[in-house]
């Protein structure tokens, strides 16, 4: 059972082809960005980018009809339960017009839905990033006007999920695991029996990242942004891009400040260290979330390939539970599997009427 896979990035479009399980071939086909700039939407990118699909697939041999089904990277949606949805006419309708926002990854399922038209073959996006199964009391924030929202490295960190429970032998739904996503952002969620209850937003809650401030001190925040000095929009660089250990070190290389560390510089091991230090006290937040009953804890990303990192925050967290590292980000595979799920029969397939 062949399955095409469509992963779109701001200046890019990962391709890849797999037959069951198993990758045949991926391909990332990179958009100049003079061309890219020239559309004012991102949905306008449309035929562009399927003219490059079809003459890779061209290219390699592959036939859309060779394909049991097709399946994108979800948008920016309105909050959803997790899973795999079908694109119909209303999804893609959304997507040009997201609720989330302007972004690379609502192209997914508008370009799956029109190469799948060509052949008939079912559609799906999976686990988006606006996924949100927050218990109601994980909503609130302590101001009214301001709910905490979910927002997630959600496709990653439920491939990983579904892994580790079939490591240990049990379904997604019957384990009870904390996974941490290591990357440009930074997400820690609790997973209970196939749901993930909680979650800081990666934008603006939890650890500082390679580039993103996470969790202020609030009252000083609220100073700064009225000092005069920033304007609302480099105010929002500073928390999203220039945060983290970039405003401390000047670089969002992590192997760097890890060159530095290993060259005497005390002051890059501190704050490689900082962030290590508050992913541990999230991953300890959100076992309580789970009442202590955690089966295991899991390290994601990018991140997680570091030695040192991952090392760092066993050693603070590994009295809670066994912690297992899965290093990397493997959107293809995530895609993949969400659509062989349902193409084998194993779920069914979601429709989205938020």
């Amino acid at each position: 059972m062949k399955i095409l896979v469509i992963n779109p990035g701001s200046t890019s479009t990962k391709i890849a082809v797999y037959e069951n399980c198993n990758c045949l071939w991926k391909y990332g086909i990179n958009h100049p960005a003079q061309e890219i700039n020239t559309f004012l939407r991102v949905s306008d990118q449309t035929e562009y980018r399927i003219k490059y699909i079809l003459e890779l697939l061209e290219e390699k041999g592959s036939s859309l009809d060779s394909f049991a089904g097709i399946v994108g990277r979800g948008g920016m949606l309105n909050p959803l339960v997790g899973g795999t949805y079908l694109v119909d006419e209303n999804l893609v309708r959304i997507l040009q017009n997201p609720p989330g926002g302007e972004h690379a990854s609502n192209l997914g399922g508008i370009i799956a839905y029109y190469l799948g038209q060509k052949t008939k073959v079912p559609v799906y996006i999976v686990d988006p990033v606006s996924v949100d199964e927050m218990e109601p009391v994980a909503r609130l924030s302590g101001l009214p006007e301001l709910p905490r929202l979910s927002q997630s490295h959600a496709l990653n960190m439920k491939a990983v999920a579904r892994k580790v429970a079939n490591r240990l032998e049990k379904a997604y739904d019957e384990v009870n695991l904390i996974v941490a996503h290591l990357g440009g952002g930074i997400s820690v969620t609790p997973h209970r029996r196939g749901k993930m209850i909680d979650v800081n937003n990666a934008n603006n809650e939890g650890p500082y990242s390679v580039e993103r401030c996470g969790t202020l001190p609030s009252a000083q925040l609220v100073k700064l942004c009225y000092s005069g000095k920033y304007t609302e929009q480099e105010m929002r660089a500073k928390i999203l891009k220039e945060g983290g250990l970039f405003a401390y070190l000047g670089t969002k290389d992590a192997q760097e400040v890890e060159k530095r560390m290993k060259n005497g510089d005390s002051y890059a091991s501190l704050i490689l260290e900082g962030l290590c230090y508050q992913v541990a006290k999230e991953i300890g937040a959100m076992a309580t979330v789970l009442l202590g009953e955690v089966d295991q804890i899991v390290l994601t990303g990018g991140l997680a390939h570091s030695d040192f990192i991952t090392r760092e925050i066993t050693r603070r967290v590994s009295f809670i539970a066994q912690v297992i590292v899965i290093p990397g980000e493997e959107e293809m595979e995530a895609l993949a599997l969400g659509a062989l799920r349902v193409l084998n029969g194993e779920e069914e397939a979601l429709t989205y009427t938020y």
